[in-house]
């Protein structure tokens, strides 16, 4: 394995210790769904609130980890021992490809454990040094909007550098919370099927043809195990489709694409089963906007 992946997770961190560790088991499980999916090989290992993955690739990697629903972010890391002259050298090396004449930058150093400096004073330093080693380039620091940034997380023994972060999706684990049935049948069932996604929802896919794009090229691409159920056009059609892949995955509610006029009528159509509609404030102008959003996650 050539490449080592960082991957960081917000939401899990506040949870319980039981309810933490069985969050992260369904975290790492859907990791390694992803990678067989997109016939990546790697292995997981994890410390005290991150993962990291070796990989042969991590520019595919990263792409793969930034369908995973619970990752924050992600970066491809060079990992070596927490002492002061290996970190020094070892981003020196680093920063010289990207540091050209006349560009700005900022170390961001972040530590976790007991160490003989504060992660301010390891920034300063490592600052200065880039400074001094690559006097002749007229390099500036510029904290605000640095056009290159140089990460430094200490990790107890450990210290990981890296020169950028890819963001993931966020949120919680897929598959530990329920099931739902969702109609996607155009932008707005797609974002809401992803927004209850997002919160840990497996949802069984109810697509026309008006939802199939949407769905085979970037919804689908977020659960390799997704059941998608096709569906024909008109009102009645995919009523009874999502009736069906409710029944069949024994849903606990049913995500729909309405507006709060629709809801009444809805409310009587579908009994006792709980309703969703997580865009029902959004209007289509921002609904297109968040899409553009997740079609770049899903690569």
């Amino acid at each position: 394995m050539a490449d080592l992946v960082l991957i960081r997770y917000g939401e899990l961190a506040l949870k319980s210790p039981p309810v933490r560790r069985e969050f992260e088991r369904q975290l790492r499980r859907n990791i390694l769904d992803q990678f067989v999916a997109s016939g990546i090989a790697g292995r997981l290992r994890a410390d005290h609130g991150h993962m990291y993955a070796d990989v042969d690739d991590a520019t595919a990697g990263i792409r793969a980890l930034r369908r995973v629903f619970g990752v924050t972010s992600l970066s491809q890391v060079w990992e070596i021992p927490t002492e002061r002259a290996a970190i020094e050298a070892r981003l020196l090396a680093l920063a010289d490809a990207p540091l050209v004449d006349g560009r700005s930058f900022a170390v961001r150093a972040r530590r976790t454990g007991t160490h003989p400096f504060t992660s301010q004073e390891l920034a300063r330093d490592l600052g200065g040094a880039v400074l001094d080693r690559f006097a002749d380039r007229h390099l500036h620091v510029d904290l605000e909007r640095p056009d290159v940034e140089l990460f430094v997380e200490v990790r107890g023994p450990r210290t990981y550098l890296s020169l950028a972060r890819s963001t993931g999706p966020g949120g919680l684990p897929l598959g530990v919370a329920g099931s739902l049935a969702a109609i996607v049948d155009g932008p707005r069932g797609a974002l809401g099927a992803f927004l209850m996604m997002k919160r840990g929802c497996r949802c069984a896919l109810v697509v026309p043809p008006s939802g199939r794009d949407l769905v085979e090229g970037t919804l689908a691409r977020f659960d390799p195990h997704a059941r998608v159920r096709p569906a024909e056009d008109g009102e009645e059609a995919r009523i009874a489709g999502l009736q069906a892949a409710a029944e069949e995955v024994h849903a606990d509610g049913v995500v729909l694409p309405i507006g709060v006029d629709e809801y009444p009528a809805e409310r009587a159509r579908w009994g006792d089963r709980v309703l969703f509609s997580p865009t029902v404030g959004l209007t289509d102008a921002e609904v297109s906007e968040r899409w553009r959003k997740i079609e770049d996650l899903a690569g």
